[in-house]
Formats: C-alpha cells, sequence, structure tokens
C-alpha cells in the first residue's frame, strides 16, 4: 500500500491483495489511516478542555491553548510545546505530523508555544498552572519478583501485577483521597497510565503531588537490598491492612506463589529467607527444604505454609510482621515517583499506538481490570484489518463501530468522559454564580 493509496481514502480496503490481510507489527502508513478514521480526536479534546470549549461565560476561552502537547516524530525526531486552541486544530496537526507518539503535558499560565515570547519581558510568567495527577507502572519494575519474564516481556503469569496495583491505588484514590474521575491507560507494553483528572487534583501544586505519592510509598529498597518493605508501627495504616486483606494477600498467596514458582529452588527460596531476620527460623525452614522430600502437593504452597507457621508460632509482633513485609515485597504497587511529583512531566497520550508493539493503549475499566489481556488488546494492524472488512461507512457513522476499537471508544466516553464533563460544567457554573454574586455585593456598596 503505498501513501498515495493512504491519502486518497478507500482504497487502503484493499492491501495487499488479500482477504482483509494486513502484516503483523507497527506501519507508519496504517498509522495515518488510524489517525484519520479512528482516533477519537474530538473526544480527547473535549476531555483536556474540562468544559472550557463551551459558551458559557465562565468558560476561560484560553484553557485549551495553554495546553502542551509533545509529538515524536519518525527518527525521534521531538516537537515540543505544541499547542490548539480547537479540536479540529489538533486534528489536523495529528493528520499532517502522524506523531508516532503524543505526549500530554500541563496547562500553562501562557500559551507554550509563544514561550519565548513572554521570557523576553524579564518576568518569569511561564510556568505550570494546571495538570492531572498522573501515576506511571512498569512491570519492569517487578524484575526481582517474577521469573516468567524480564525487562519490557509481558505474558499472563506476571501481567495481574499490574491488576493488583490498579486495585489498590484505584481505591485508596476514591475511598481516601475523594476523587471520582480517574482514567486507567495500558501503557501499549509493560504498563500502566493512571490520570486523575478531579478539579482538586488538577490544581494541586507539587509539594500536593509528592505528599500523596509518599503516601503510597511502601517499597524504598533497591535490587542489593534483602529487605526491601519495613512496615513500621504496632498495626498498619489502615490503607496498607484494606491493600493487604482485599488484594495483596490472597493474589501472592492464590496466584504468584505457583505462577512464579516462588520456592521452586535454593536461589529462589533463599531470597525469601534473606527478609527474616531470626537465624533460628530461616536455618529450620532451609534445613526442611534442602532435605528435598517429595510432595504430591505444590511445593510452593507447602513452603509457603511451613513458613507461615513457623513465624505465626513465635512470640512477638515482628515475626508476623515478617509474613506482611513478604507479601508487600512482591506484590505491592511500585510506582514511578517522580512522574507523580512534578505538574511539568509528560505522560504518553490515550489512544496512542505503541511503536514497538503496535498496540493500541487502551483504557482500562479498573472494575474489569482482571480480564485485561495485553495480548490481546487492539493493535494497529488488526484495526486496519477490521476496516477492510467492515466496507462502506455511512455518513454518521463512526468508523470505529465496526472494529475491535468500540468498546474502547465507548468505555472512554460513557464511564470517563460524560461523568467528568456534567461535573465540570458544574464546577463553570457554580463558580461563575459565585463571582457574579461578589460582583452585586461589591457594586451595592
Amino acid at each position: 500500500m503505498t501513501r498515495e493509496e493512504v491519502e486518497n481514502g478507500r482504497d487502503y480496503m484493499l492491501i495487499d491483495g488479500e482477504d482483509n490481510a494486513v502484516p503483523d507489527g507497527f506501519n507508519a502508513d496504517y498509522l495515518k489511516v488510524y489517525y484519520g478514521k479512528l482516533f477519537p480526536c474530538a473526544d480527547m479534546f473535549k476531555w483536556l478542555s474540562y468544559g472550557n470549549d463551551g459558551k458559557h461565560p465562565g468558560c476561560d476561552q484560553s484553557y485549551s491553548g495553554r495546553r502542551e502537547f509533545s509529538f515524536t516524530l519518525d527518527n525521534d525526531i521531538y516537537l515540543r510545546f505544541q499547542s490548539f486552541n480547537t479540536a479540529s486544530e489538533l486534528e489536523n496537526a495529528i493528520k499532517e505530523k502522524c506523531p508516532f507518539k503524543i505526549d500530554i503535558g500541563p496547562v500553562y499560565s501562557v500559551d507554550p508555544s509563544k514561550r519565548h515570547a513572554y521570557s523576553q519581558g524579564g518576568d518569569n510568567i511561564f510556568t505550570p498552572v494546571e495538570r492531572e495527577l498522573v501515576f506511571d507502572i512498569d512491570i519492569s519494575d517487578y524484575d526481582d519478583v517474577r521469573y516468567c519474564c524480564s525487562g519490557a516481556d509481558v505474558c499472563l503469569e506476571c501481567w495481574p501485577l499490574m491488576t493488583v496495583a490498579i486495585k489498590v491505588i484505584d481505591t485508596s484514590l476514591r475511598d481516601d483521597f475523594g476523587f471520582s474521575h480517574i482514567l486507567w491507560v495500558y501503557s501499549g507494553r509493560r504498563g500502566v497510565h493512571c490520570w486523575v483528572c478531579d478539579g482538586k487534583a488538577r490544581r494541586l501544586n507539587n509539594e500536593q503531588r509528592a505528599a500523596i505519592a509518599d503516601y503510597f510509598r511502601v517499597y524504598k529498597g533497591n535490587e542489593n537490598s534483602n529487605k526491601k518493605v519495613s512496615l513500621m508501627g504496632p498495626a498498619l495504616h489502615p490503607f496498607l491492612a484494606r491493600s493487604y486483606t482485599d488484594v495483596l494477600q490472597g493474589y501472592f498467596e492464590k496466584r504468584l506463589l505457583s505462577s512464579q514458582n516462588l520456592f521452586l529452588n535454593e536461589e529462589r527460596f533463599e531470597k525469601i529467607l534473606e527478609m527474616i531476620p531470626d537465624e533460628s527460623i530461616t536455618s529450620e525452614l532451609r534445613g526442611k527444604w534442602l532435605s528435598n522430600k517429595r510432595s504430591k502437593e505444590d511445593i510452593n504452597v507447602v513452603r509457603w505454609e511451613q513458613l507461615k507457621h513457623l513465624l505465626s508460632s513465635k512470640k512477638g509482633q515482628g515475626h508476623r510482621r515478617c509474613i506482611e513485609e513478604i507479601v508487600f515485597s512482591f506484590t505491592y504497587p511500585r510506582l514511578d515517583m517522580e512522574v507523580s511529583k512534578h505538574m511539568n512531566h509528560l505522560l504518553k497520550a490515550p489512544f496512542c499506538v505503541h511503536p514497538k508493539t503496535g498496540r493500541v493503549c487502551i483504557p482500562i475499566d479498573p472494575n474489569k481490570c482482571d480480564e485485561l489481556d495485553p495480548t490481546a488488546v487492539p493493535t494497529l494492524s488488526k484495526l486496519i484489518g477490521d476496516l477492510n472488512a467492515g466496507g462502506f461507512i455511512a455518513e454518521g457513522d463512526n468508523e470505529w463501530d465496526g472494529t475491535s476499537f468500540v468498546q474502547c471508544v465507548k468505555y472512554f466516553k460513557e464511564y470517563f468522559l460524560d461523568p467528568l464533563l456534567k461535573s465540570c460544567k458544574e464546577e463553570i457554573e457554580t463558580s461563575y454564580n459565585a463571582k457574579v454574586k461578589q460582583s452585586r455585593n461589591s457594586i451595592s456598596w
């Protein structure tokens, strides 16, 4: 398929002369079709405008034009500080430049594309003023507790670590901090991103963001530390206790123990024994396990139960706390703290296509995150094949209706965007009415 065929519209329907067959992988020509036919640009712009693209007198008409977008083009050409006043401007730029990646930055005090003009004035007024509270979690940060994959590789045996992270963080953001408008997105390869979009979250300063990030900070060790988690105090913090009881313990014992064969051999179980400070206990357990007595039961389960029983039988809170620390070390979310702490940090936009995998960065329903299979999400080639098979699209119909993309866009719009915009419009109305009332009161004096 040539670039001319792509640009001329429906000629892309006949690719390579085969029945809807599209070669796998990332392809710049297919990406151009994706941006032209499927990328939900209008909904993305509505999201990032937070109701300010309307005609209400309380809308900030400059808001959308102060948002930074960054495009990464072919050959790693970076275009930072892009800004767009309308959805059509954003759509035209994406179609024209066909970025391999789109990153979203903060809303600045002034139009980021004109920042140099403002800086010449001597006043440092070019500064981020609003930005979603974001979290970035990568499976590669769990390499010391997974044996099936490493680096950017991921499979169904280790991906549930991301499911655990979503459940723990999402519950806390809603129950502990009172946030409502939260978007989880598959990164396209090895992790997940979280966008907290409530107004009070977007207006947090860097110190407040750092405080929230530190609230989640439990994993404090490095690859050379025997003990990566230290749970202090006479009792677990309510958030940690809830996470342990509701999510971590069950996942560790029912999934991770056996799927990763954590006690399979001496090298692996020694890593766990090193987390126990009592040498008499580690010596006793090591002796049992090295005797290599065969069992019809899962050796991982047997050895874990032996470890728990021995620790629980000892007096003192420290021994029982060891069990919790082991579970936390293997399962608790590992956040990229710097991403969350700073307003000006860029994060990849939802619905991008990962150039290494060809997978689309789709939204994740936190209530159904157990169902996500990262190896089966829509890919660029699959979507082009769906378009090929779809035939003629009637005017007014969405191109994605006949593709495997439809549920992703539907979730984004109905379960995230629509409730968010309703809340934003109510906030704009309330703020506007308060200003009008204040103005009238001042005039009456």
